[in-house]
């Protein structure tokens, strides 16, 4: 059964990966390893140590494979970087040191 899982780092899809994803599996596409809080639905950094489980046992490293016994991946647990700012900003750069 296919599902719609994607990289908490770069956005590919982890389609191709069997559930439940194990403590070493990592992105084919940018190597990050998935046993993350990142890739969790429990993570939320408005939450103290970024986790909504009250029992589970607090994990400094977000983006490192962990042996959370509470981990679900979830979906959409990408977050595209803000490519306007970025955009503008690299305009207003090239605006300022233009050769005139």
């Amino acid at each position: 059964m296919a599902h719609s899982l994607v990289c908490w780092k770069c956005g590919a899809s982890l389609a191709a990966l069997s559930l439940p994803l194990l403590r070493l599996d990592e992105c084919p596409a940018c190597r990050a390893q998935l046993h993350v809080c990142k890739l969790c639905v429990e993570y939320d950094t408005r939450v103290a140590k970024h986790c909504r489980e009250p029992t589970a046992e607090e994990v400094r490293d977000k983006e490192h494979a962990n042996f959370c016994d509470h981990f679900k991946p979830r979906e959409r647990a990408w977050t595209p970087p803000n490519t306007g700012e970025i955009d503008a900003a690299r305009a207003a750069l090239e605006e300022m040191f233009r050769k005139g």
